[in-house]
């Protein structure tokens, strides 16, 4: 019997637990914790890793989560992938049933979605620089890291309240704190339900077991 999981990036928890209760499933989820990001080539060892480990009676791997700089080149496993073919997870959130490409971000913008702790925050950012660095080494790197982002979109992918007074308060403060604009755009959870329904159309890649991930084939759409 098909014995399927799904790897979920940490931001994408709970918009996988939302798609899951949508589409009436209950696929075991394992998490890809998002701080190996950082580094695609330690996200990479990361995923090997877990797709190592699997039990020998899953059969098919769910991956919520996009090819992330390269963190899915040349991976495979012996077991069935199935990957949204979108650049990261901020692609893939903004996403929807009218709108599509592999990554619809725009330049100069950076995107804010998700409502706990699992959710982007350049807050966050900024306090994880600090617990590495001294403070006028973390200011550097951190402005050094926002200096080309002009815009703060907050994605309405309809799985919280992003117009709660107190979420736009604390996004604001993000941009203030970037000299960005905020501002709303859609989004949805299509893709994710799309994945764990079964509903693999062209907007995923579908690899055969013992097959490598290619970066050139994964965003020939």
């Amino acid at each position: 019997m098909m014995h399927t999981v799904i790897l979920a990036c940490t931001t994408l928890l709970e918009a996988v637990k939302a798609a899951q209760v949508v589409c009436k499933t209950v696929f075991p989820v394992i998490e890809l914790d998002r701080q190996y990001h950082v580094e695609p080539e330690r996200m990479r060892e990361h995923i090997l890793q877990v797709l190592s480990a699997l039990p020998d009676d899953v059969d098919t791997v769910l991956v919520a989560m996009g090819f992330c700089g390269g963190s899915w080149q040349n991976v495979s496993c012996k077991q069935t992938l199935v990957l949204p073919r979108v650049a990261d997870c901020v692609a893939l959130a903004l996403t929807t049933p009218e709108r599509y490409a592999p990554d619809l971000k725009e330049p100069g913008h950076m995107y804010l979605f998700g409502n706990g702790e699992n959710g982007f925050s350049i807050q966050a950012i900024y306090q994880s620089l600090l617990k590495e660095h001294e403070k006028a080494i973390a200011e550097s790197i951190f402005n050094m890291y926002f200096e080309n982002y002009y815009h703060l979109d907050i994605i309405d992918n309809g799985l919280y309240d992003c117009y709660d007074p107190a979420y736009v308060e604390q996004a604001q403060q993000d941009a203030d704190r970037i000299h960005a604009e905020l501002d709303f755009v859609p989004g949805s959870n299509v893709l994710l339900e799309k994945l764990v329904s079964g509903k693999w159309d062209y907007q995923f890649l579908v690899v055969r077991p013992d097959t490598m991930v290619i970066q050139g084939v994964f965003f020939d759409v």
